[in-house]
């Protein structure tokens, strides 16, 4: 994401790439990849969409060195969000020899034809966390529960507000509250998942007038920011403070993404808000990105969504190496993930809400982090 456009917050925004936690990760992985697998030596290509964000550098580390520790060839690649690369380094990778390929989209609809080209070679393909869309030509999915993300989402806001407790009961708090509402890439099948899980939980209390969205801005075509950026969600926020908020404040924001919440408190931050007299609203996130970690210890965004990427990396692989072996992969959901074409068997893993009195036994003990790369 484009950090450098915007303007500087508390606590050091500034998004420190440190690897520290991808080699906390390796155990996970290298537990779920022990045993060589067969096809050793065979070639795998791996893309990914940029390096931008920290989280898809640690995808791929973790991808590759499992991948490359069963015996496996890898060929990684960033396309850095842009469509035309990504096209090319896939059918680079059909060229090559790639024996299955693992694909996380930059746009879900836009690879039919290499994916043709790759069934035309009997080569395997695995939609990584994000579903490849109106093609047959996709074998497995692996992802985390993405409607639940955004339910776990709006949740962390509610809780923000009061309106509920952690342990899912409810709050004391009665509202009204002003709250906006942002929405990932429409490009990203993940992003309509975790909209519509954050609009089902939190529909009840706008039709009731608990929350009140003063922008009535709330369709998903509306709130989606474009590639998931950062400078576009703060320019929105700067938006909508002026049009909605001159004789109000803002109480709570649903971000999708920690770099949304980056930008979005950079909007807040320079219309006043983040001090004694005027406190951030709730802003929540997505995939505790260290810079957002560090905002949530400091009391600027309020939550995110920890997505282990460790474990998201051994499922693939696991999947991967079952079937380069002609096995068949494990998977735990056969009904939801319909890419316009056909039903994906998918395996989704379980997605958790951090917050500053959590921070350390989900993130630190685990080893996903230590505790320097926080302070």
């Amino acid at each position: 994401m484009r950090f450098a456009k915007l303007v500087a917050v508390p606590v050091g925004l500034a998004l420190a790439m440190t690897m520290t936690a991808c080699g906390s990760s390796t155990k996970t992985v290298d537990q779920a990849t022990e045993s060589p697998g067969g096809s050793a030596g065979s070639l795998i290509g791996v893309t990914m969409p940029t390096k931008s964000s920290e989280r898809w550098i640690h995808d791929g580390d973790n991808v590759k060195s499992a991948l490359e520790k069963l015996g496996y060839q890898v060929d990684l690649q960033y396309a850095e969000n842009d469509i035309p690369t990504q096209v090319n380094q896939i059918e680079n990778q059909i060229t090559k020899g790639a024996k299955l390929l693992i694909v996380a989209s930059i746009d879900g609809t836009a690879i039919t034809t290499q994916l043709q080209q790759a069934a035309d070679k009997k080569i395997p393909v695995i939609a990584y966390d994000r579903l490849i869309r109106n093609t047959p030509n996709v074998d497995y999915y692996a992802t985390f529960d993405n409607y639940k993300v955004g339910v776990q989402q709006a949740t962390s806001l509610l809780v923000g507000l009061g309106l509920k407790k952690q342990d899912g009961s409810d709050g004391t708090a009665k509202g009204p509250f002003n709250i906006e509402i942002f929405a990932g890439s429409p490009d990203d099948n993940n992003a309509t998942f975790f909209y519509n899980g954050a609009m089902d939980t939190l529909k009840p209390y706008i039709d009731s007038g608990t929350l009140v969205v003063k922008s009535g801005e709330t369709d998903f075509k509306t709130v989606a920011i474009l590639r998931w950026d950062p400078a576009t969600a703060q320019k929105r926020m700067e938006d909508l403070i002026t049009k909605a908020y001159s004789d109000a404040k803002v109480q709570g924001v649903l971000s999708p993404y920690d770099g949304l919440s980056i930008g979005i408190l950079s909007a807040l931050k320079s219309s006043g808000y983040g001090t004694a007299d005027q406190p951030y609203p709730v802003v929540t996130g997505q995939d505790a990105e260290a810079a957002s970690v560090k905002s949530i210890i400091a009391g600027e965004q309020y939550a995110t969504i920890y997505k282990d990427t460790r474990e998201l990396a051994a499922v693939t692989v696991k999947m991967a190496d079952a079937v380069l072996k002609g096995g068949t992969p494990e998977v735990n959901n056969t009904k939801d993930y319909d890419n316009g074409n056909k039903v994906v068997p998918s395996y989704l893993l379980e997605p958790i809400i951090v917050y500053k009195d959590n921070y350390k036994k989900v993130l630190v003990d685990s080893g996903y982090y230590t505790e320097d790369q926080l302070k």
